[in-house]
């Protein structure tokens, strides 16, 4: 059975929220949990402490903690103890809805990069138009690019849909201003040169909206860009479901219409939650990780232990190790 590490102290809903998700999954077999942390605290929290592990931390990253300053004086903490047990071969995978600069630095320092990758990638998946998932890199894990980090990110993106979501030939596109290839910035331009002598399916600049409509399989950003991408969609969403909760039902028709297309409704609202997918993998270094939102639930939990698990499962560190030293030798 695939073991995961979870850092039952990193996230706004921890410890609670952090040990219920846990909890949940190890019942349901989806994998061996190793809950990491204060294990006075989290044992306590448990309604069956025989189903988990517990690995005590003395420490923790908050969430306002500088990520530089957590990896000089927290080294005992619970993500770095969890991703040490990946190292250590102890367990298959990490979990985390913690501090992500956090995670994303002891995940480069205890882990390590895998050859040829500059930089890692945080990468998130968003329901599209036809029906399938557009991945999007960098979604925040490294703001200040270089155009040779940007390309890298395009041939990671394009393993990632190869291998996990089983896409032939995916179609990459570089997020800028427009589509006119006169758009851009002198990070995308450098960045569009050296993506479109790869061996890529890549067709160029695309906007914003392509990250929903279905024309790409990948979207390329660096993290500034991909986060601000990342909280605008979230905070459309958030909006748009509460305006139509708040409107629907002041009138009759408002409210026929409602019961006609609650089903619909719950769709979208299901498919665009972040709890759907529990996390995003931290592409890149040597080893499986998940990064979750900070806000995460125990659904949420539970999700990214099972995409940690489908990851793990398909050797996603592995895969990449092998994309990217193809990519060196040529």
């Amino acid at each position: 059975m695939v073991r995961v590490a979870v850092d039952g102290m990193g996230g706004d809903t921890a410890p609670h929220a952090i040990v219920k998700g846990a909890e949940i999954a190890a019942r349901e077999g989806i994998a061996k949990i190793i809950l990491v942390g204060d294990e006075k605290r989290l044992r306590s929290l448990l309604e069956t402490p025989e189903s988990v592990e517990i690995v005590h931390a003395p420490s923790y990253v908050r969430m306002d903690e500088s990520p530089s300053l957590a990896l000089r004086k927290k080294k005992d903490s619970s993500i770095n103890l969890a991703i040490e047990l990946v190292r250590e071969k102890k367990a298959d995978a990490v979990v985390s809805a913690g501090n992500s600069g956090a995670t994303m630095a002891f995940a480069i320092f205890t882990l390590g990069r895998i050859k040829n990758v500059d930089r890692p990638a945080i990468a998130t998946l968003h329901p599209n138009l036809k029906g399938g998932i557009t991945v999007l890199l960098d979604a925040g894990g490294t703001v200040d690019c270089k155009p040779i980090h940007l390309a890298q990110f395009a041939l990671m993106g394009d393993s990632f849909a190869r291998h996990i979501l089983k896409i032939t030939s995916p179609k990459i596109g570089l997020l800028s201003n427009g589509e006119e290839i006169t758009k851009g910035n002198e990070l995308t331009k450098e960045a569009h040169s050296i993506i479109e002598n790869m061996n890529l399916n890549y067709i160029g600049y695309v906007e914003g909206t392509d990250l929903y409509n279905g024309k790409v399989d990948v979207v390329v950003a660096d993290g500034f860009v991909g986060n601000i991408a990342l909280k605008i969609s979230e905070g459309v969403v958030d909006v748009l479901l509460t305006f139509f909760k708040q409107n629907i039902t002041r009138n009759l028709r408002g409210k026929i219409g409602y019961f006609l297309l609650k089903d619909t409704f719950k769709e979208l609202a299901r498919k665009v939650d972040y709890a759907e997918y529990g996390g995003a993998p931290l592409l890149g270094v040597d080893g499986t990780c998940i990064i979750c939102h900070g806000k995460s639930n125990e659904r949420a939990i539970r999700n990214a232990i099972i995409l940690a698990k489908k990851f793990a499962e398909n050797s996603l560190h592995e895969v990449l190790k092998k994309s990217m030293e193809e990519y060196g030798n040529s």
